[in-house]
């Protein structure tokens, strides 16, 4: 995908968790799977669907953030298992954002506007099987000031969720 798109889907994304009443119509609640949910929106390119989750533990505790994790399908773009992540900051350009699991290891390529992608399509579904199987995912990443922050996913109710986003975009 494009950057354009991304920063585009990006600043609507941004916006719909806000909860702004001008896309809250457009944002629909598919369902809560114990540590994860699954919503649905409309854009001019087609339906997005996709699953997201909160972290069940966030590192320094003193230092609350609006972090997320996200899983998306877009059809309409012919995008699916898109992994993305927000710390709740800007990502410091120069140190890596990386998840792990077990023994595995990804590492987010794209850094912007406080959110991270993969570029490999690839290494994402192999994140989401890890995901699948996994109970915790811990993502790690750096602020413009360069301290480290570190926030534990919960895996309980990812694969429902991810089953329920997919089928809701097929």
């Amino acid at each position: 995908m494009s950057m354009i798109k991304k920063i585009i889907f990006l600043s609507i994304f941004i916006s719909i968790i806000s909860a702004s009443d001008t896309y809250a119509e457009n944002l629909k609640k598919v369902g809560k799977f114990k540590d994860w949910e699954v919503m649905v929106m409309s854009e001019a390119s087609g339906k997005v669907c996709f699953a997201q989750s909160t972290p069940v533990l966030q590192a320094p505790k003193k230092n609350k953030r609006d972090a997320r994790l996200f899983i998306t399908f877009r059809p309409g773009e012919k995008i699916s298992n898109e992994i993305s992540a927000t710390a709740g900051y800007e990502f410091n350009k120069n140190n890596t954002v990386l998840a792990t699991s077990g023994n595995n290891k990804f590492k987010f390529d794209i850094k912007q506007q406080g959110f991270a992608w993969m570029t490999s399509t690839k290494k994402e579904k192999i994140m989401v099987r890890v995901m699948k199987k996994g109970s915790r995912i811990m993502l790690s990443g750096y602020n413009e000031k360069g301290s480290q922050t570190i926030d534990h996913y919960s895996l309980l109710g990812f694969t429902k969720a991810y089953n329920t986003a997919k089928k809701a975009c097929s």
